[in-house]
């Protein structure tokens, strides 16, 4: 049985019509590739801002998921410690945790409220216990300092941010008097010994935060070692936390205590629903860019029809259908897509590999911005996207298909008796 394939080569018309005027082909081609590049760039231009602000959001300080007391937030109680007043075995839990495969780090932290005086200024802060050896797993706060060096396990030493050193006045070496309340009832209060100063980007944290050793914040404010506030974990992956911390909660359940494991998602809502609000664009941009080329590869395709018009009548005069010949220009359009398709890669993936691994320094356009609480840096960071890769490649097929399709009806329509006419 003979097909319109068989019968008809209209593929091999449709590639060689390319062939007829290189350069209108060039450029109509580099046109739908330029506007691949233009989605493929943007969407992995704001996934790499999206990812960025996701992983500072996370990696500076909260980490990926976090492990409280049922009613820690979001108070964040003092005597709202894991496991209530009796405490809880932390090495164990720990231990529960990292066994998970998702999970890479963990630590412990103890948090209290008080006042940081040096001389005669004094400041609030949060005081941030931490365990040394374990929080720059989870954390880039200590990476973060810029003079000095960390604290240590059972010593009285401090580190402050750079905003509230030059608040205070605070220099390496300073002692300063740290006041809080404690869970007895009391008020607790000691010396510390500044060893370093941080910088995280971050107004809010480097104007209140403090990070002391947390067996020394739990001995000022009076918590048994068994008592801490939060353990901050960091996942593989941070877009695996949510299901990563339902399986956490449910291996803490041979623990007898009541808890709550929330993925970043949940302890900052607004940047989640940020990147989707994002992610819901994509398809939106595809539209827009395609829909805007198309118009111009259509006028380019309807002049090539209409310069082949006499060819056209020849070929319907000869016994050639009117479905035939919308086979072949549309074929022309499709071979128009692919060539473009090719451009569009050759063009496109080295760009976005280069601005992935090496991305772009753009701080002499703008500085750095907070987002959510999170810092985006002044960077062109690039990521892959597959899937809106492969979509744009159908929405440059498509487009080229459909920009064919009026001028292939516009072709089917010759008169070929007045067109041969004017010969």
């Amino acid at each position: 049985m003979e097909t319109p394939l068989s019968t008809f080569p209209w593929w091999r018309i449709g590639w060689r019509n390319l062939r007829r005027n290189h350069r209108r082909t060039l450029i109509t081609a580099l046109g739908l590739a330029i506007s691949y590049f233009a989605v493929v760039f943007l969407v992995g231009w704001a996934d790499g801002i999206k990812s960025e602000m996701v992983e500072n959001g996370t990696g500076i300080l909260t980490g990926q998921i976090q492990v409280h007391a049922l009613d820690y937030r979001p108070e964040r109680s003092l005597y709202q410690t894991i496991g209530g007043r009796n405490g809880t075995d932390v090495a164990r839990m720990l231990q529960i945790l990292i066994s998970d495969d998702s999970v890479s780090a963990v630590a412990p932290r103890v948090y209290a409220g008080g006042l940081v005086s040096s001389g005669e200024s004094t400041s609030a802060g949060i005081l941030m216990g931490i365990d040394p050896k374990l929080e720059p797993k989870v954390s880039r706060i200590l990476t973060g300092i810029v003079s000095g060096r960390a604290v240590k396990v059972g010593a009285n030493e401090i580190l402050v941010g750079t905003e509230m050193a030059q608040q205070l006045e605070i220099q390496l070496s300073d002692e300063i008097v740290v006041v809080a309340p404690a869970a007895d009832g009391s008020i607790g209060n000691d010396l510390f010994t500044v060893t370093g100063i941080f910088h995280t980007g971050m107004s809010e944290l480097d104007s209140s935060y403090t990070v002391v050793p947390m067996d020394a914040l739990q001995k000022m404010v009076a918590l048994a070692p068994g008592r801490i506030h939060e353990i901050a974990i960091t996942t593989t992956n941070p877009w695996l936390a949510p299901q990563a911390s339902e399986r956490l909660a449910q291996n803490l359940g041979i623990i007898d205590i009541q808890i709550e494991v929330a993925p970043w998602t949940v302890l900052a809502p607004a940047m989640f629903e940020y990147t989707r609000l994002v992610e819901s664009y994509y398809f939106i941009v595809i539209f827009i860019v395609f829909a805007i080329a198309i118009f111009g590869v259509t006028n380019t395709m309807l002049m090539a029809t209409f310069e082949r018009r006499r060819e056209i009548a020849v070929m319907l005069a000869l016994g050639t259908t009117p479905s035939q010949v919308i086979l072949a220009i549309l074929a022309e359009g499709v071979a128009l897509g692919l060539l473009s398709l090719v451009v569009a890669a050759a063009i496109t993936f080295p760009i976005i590999t280069w601005c992935h691994y090496a991305p772009i320094d753009l701080s002499q356009l703008y500085n750095d911005i907070t987002m959510f609480g999170a810092l985006v840096r002044p960077q062109l960071r690039v990521e892959y996207n597959l899937p809106v890769s492969i979509w744009a490649g159908v929405a440059l097929q498509l487009t080229a298909l459909l920009a064919a399709f009026y001028p292939a009806m516009k072709a089917a329509r010759v008169p070929p008796a007045d067109t041969l006419s004017d010969i």
